[in-house]
């Protein structure tokens, strides 16, 4: 497990947690992103800050300081070969 802002370009993750506060956390999950969420990870700026993801068929862009605070793991599809 690592923190979105890690995640590199073109990979998908699933959410296990956001670590903040309560505020930053609910301005999180407004935007669709709670624990399960599959996110990929579309482009990243090229000073690694914002980041554009895939959520839940719309794009959503992140700060550096809010994807560091999503936990994620690898997202592996099930039943691939």
């Amino acid at each position: 497990m690592s923190n979105l802002y890690k995640t590199k370009k073109g990979k998908k993750v699933r959410v296990v947690d956001i670590e903040c506060s309560d505020f930053v956390r609910r301005k999180i999950m407004d935007m669709g992103i709670v624990k399960g969420t599959i996110l990929e990870v579309v482009s990243i700026a090229p000073f690694g800050d914002p980041i554009n993801l895939l959520v839940r068929g719309y794009h959503l862009t992140l700060r550096r300081k809010e994807a560091e605070k999503i936990i994620v793991e690898d997202y592996e599809l099930e039943g691939a070969y």
